[in-house]
């Protein structure tokens, strides 16, 4: 049997997303408010060029599907897009204001209740169905996570508020999903930068010109942000929201082994039991899907 190609792209966008710290790591003395400027325009940037040197086709299609639609489809058309646009922009901007200002644990924590909140939205939002056996995997992943989130509760108040706007972001683009995926996600982002442009007059730092910056910007921007976006987007055309959802917890995941074996971070035992409760999970979650033609 075959991979599912939706599961196998939310899969591979998350994983993606999980060596995310190994591209930022080194960036560690510049702002971070900086960062999510330059990543978030760069990547507007490449994409315009993208479409309007190459793809020029998909837009011209995409245009002649938004005129076929009536009153009532191009409003809900517009509104999805814009509403994506703004949830990933908060989304991006909280998470780096966690980061920040309260601490690194509560955007972690972000990561770990996201696909709960995902799965739960999407059944009661878009009537997506689960089995016993996938409320059974939430259940674990909501043990799991009060282990980990054990006496940091402010911590879980911020991530929380990070988890139900990706999760929107989800649910929104799978409603969303006529269209060509790589023109949504070059809207999504031109609104993005639209968002964020009144606000680096003011609050940018000094512009870097470290070739060290900009070559792990690109990187960031090539391999974190816009393929797996992309992937993501696409996905959703496919796969059930909660699914996304749940192959969230790849990213921490990878986190985790990342910590122990890269940067040789201390863990507990509780750390164990709540992470192998996550990768239990995901397995039980998804064992039909990996295999669905």
């Amino acid at each position: 049997m075959l991979f599912n190609k939706y599961f196998l792209s939310a899969f591979t966008s998350f994983f993606i997303w999980g060596f995310f710290s190994l591209a930022i790591k080194p960036l560690h003395e510049y702002p971070s408010l900086d960062i999510l400027f330059y990543r978030v325009f760069y990547a507007t940037f490449l994409l315009l060029i993208i479409n309007f040197l190459g793809r020029k086709d998909s837009i011209n299609k995409d245009i002649r599907l938004f005129n076929s639609f009536g009153k009532k489809e191009r409003h809900k058309t517009i509104l999805l897009t814009i509403i994506g646009g703004f949830l990933l922009t908060f989304n991006w901007f909280l998470f780096m204001y966690c980061v920040n200002h309260v601490s690194i644990q509560s955007a972690s924590f972000a990561y770990l209740i996201c696909p709960i909140i995902t799965t739960i939205l999407a059944y009661f939002i878009l009537k997506e169905k689960l089995s016993q056996w996938q409320w059974f995997s939430v259940l674990l992943c909501v043990i799991s996570c009060g282990i980990l989130s054990y006496g940091h509760i402010k911590e879980l108040m911020y991530s929380i508020v990070i988890a139900v706007s990706f999760a929107l972001y989800l649910i929104s683009q799978r409603k969303n999903n006529q269209f060509d995926r790589f023109v949504v996600l070059t809207v999504q982002l031109l609104i993005a930068s639209l968002v964020l442009l009144p606000f680096y007059p003011i609050y940018k730092g000094v512009t870097p010109s470290e070739f060290l910056f900009w070559g792990l910007m690109t990187l960031i921007v090539v391999l974190f942000t816009i393929i797996p976006l992309f992937l993501n987007l696409f996905a959703l055309k496919g796969a059930n929201s909660s699914t996304v959802g749940i192959l969230m917890y790849t990213n921490p995941l990878i986190n985790f082994f990342l910590a122990v074996f890269y940067f040789k971070e201390q863990i507990n035992t509780y750390q164990i039991i709540a992470y192998m409760l996550i990768l239990s999970a995901i397995i039980v979650f998804n064992h039909r899907a990996m295999l669905r033609k």
